[in-house]
């Protein structure tokens, strides 16, 4: 078998957002999630109350393991001896713990990274992109020259998107087995995301096609791709709202939209959940668990439609995107192929801008190559 060729990288890191193992994790993970927001450890204690209701343990740590495994193996099959390494923002293992060890046992220093989330905003990329600049900035004082760079947003490339059209169909399916023919009249097609606040919406759209409209195109390329097989009404809806209720954030929730489709006479639906990409606790408690009691409450049938996970169409497409990368990084010509009319962001380069997604502030960030780190 031809080895496929990752250079200039020497190693892959899996990059996610990290979660509490048991009970006593709860509050310190919570502590550095909002670590400089002033936020009150009473007020942490009754956010973790989701977590406690899980025995402490967050889903997204063993997720992440599985699709640890899986990409090592999906390596492995094409030929690729690269080392694929897992770092957290949040818990251990901690990116900059997971680099500085690599580093120091065998020397390398070009790290590419491929993150657990798919669409753009600044939650769910620059964020991750400011992570890197901090564990860079903190091995440098150590004497460790270390540099990053990342996949693409994902979200409309052929991996992820004939994955999720899968899911998709197999809700669907699944629907039909509990209430018999589709009736546009009686059930409902939800599309579930993370919500953000507005700001942070706007400042998507900047560069991108923006983090809702991301989400709209590629509903629209799955109802097209399924044809007749998907007769509902589609619309997206969102989950996990958190901070001050004067703050506006995108809505509809779900739970508020589950009252009026019920109102209205929808008798059942199936809930995709489009924003993410295993079935980590906004899953396990915002759908299965909140949403599903509201369902219940108002009497509609609910299906709640998997997430891509370790799927091997999405392993796939992820090792794809991490060849894509490498490949524009030794300026080779790159077929960069997407289902949306967004197209591959930065098909140049596959970078994005440094004041692409900007938070509250302007933080240090990557692309590390200065060459591309600007593309206004």
């Amino acid at each position: 078998m031809e080895t496929q060729n990752l250079t200039p990288f020497d190693a892959v890191v899996l990059m996610s957002f990290g979660g509490p193992e048991k009970n006593e994790d709860v509050l310190p993970f919570l502590q550095n999630v909002t670590a400089g927001r002033g936020i009150p450890d009473d007020r942490l204690v009754e956010v973790g109350e989701h977590y406690y209701g899980f025995g402490g343990k967050s889903p997204i740590n063993d997720q992440n393991r599985r699709l640890l495994d899986a990409l090592r193996r999906e390596f492995e099959r094409r030929g690729i001896t690269t080392p694929v390494l897992w770092g957290n923002r949040n818990w251990d293992p901690y990116l900059t713990d997971t680099v500085r060890d690599f580093a120091k046992r065998t020397g390398g220093s070009r790290f590419l990274a491929i993150d657990t989330s798919a669409y753009s905003c600044y939650s769910s990329c620059r964020q991750y992109r400011e992570d890197f600049a901090n564990t860079r900035n903190v091995l440098a004082q150590e004497g460790l020259a270390v540099s990053f760079e990342k996949v693409r947003q994902y979200y409309n490339h052929p991996g992820f998107a004939y994955a999720e059209l899968d899911c998709v169909h197999r809700g669907l399916t699944n629907l039909i087995q509990k209430v018999g023919p589709l009736d546009p009249q009686k059930h409902r097609l939800l599309y579930v995301t993370h919500s953000i606040p507005l700001s942070m919406q706007q400042a998507s759209e900047r560069q991108t096609a923006g983090y809702r409209e991301q989400h709209l195109q590629l509903i629209k390329w799955i109802d097209q791709e399924l044809g007749e097989k998907q007769p509902l009404s589609a619309e997206l809806v969102f989950c996990s709202r958190s901070g001050s209720p004067e703050t506006p954030w995108l809505e509809p929730d779900i739970n508020d939209r589950l009252e009026e489709l019920a109102a209205a006479g929808t008798e059942g639906v199936v809930v995709v959940p489009l924003g993410f990409v295993s079935d980590h606790m906004e899953v396990k408690y915002d759908l299965d668990t909140e949403a599903a009691q509201t369902a219940k409450d108002l009497g509609l049938v609910y299906v709640r439609a998997a997430t891509v996970g370790v799927d091997p169409v999405f392993v796939s497409g992820l090792v794809d995107a991490a060849l894509e990368r490498s490949a524009q990084h030794r300026g080779e010509p790159v077929d960069a192929p997407a289902v949306t009319p967004e197209g591959p962001l930065s098909p140049g380069s596959g970078s994005c801008s440094t004041t692409c997604c900007l938070g509250r502030q302007q933080k240090p960030t990557t692309p590390s190559w200065d060459s591309l780190a600007d593309i206004d």
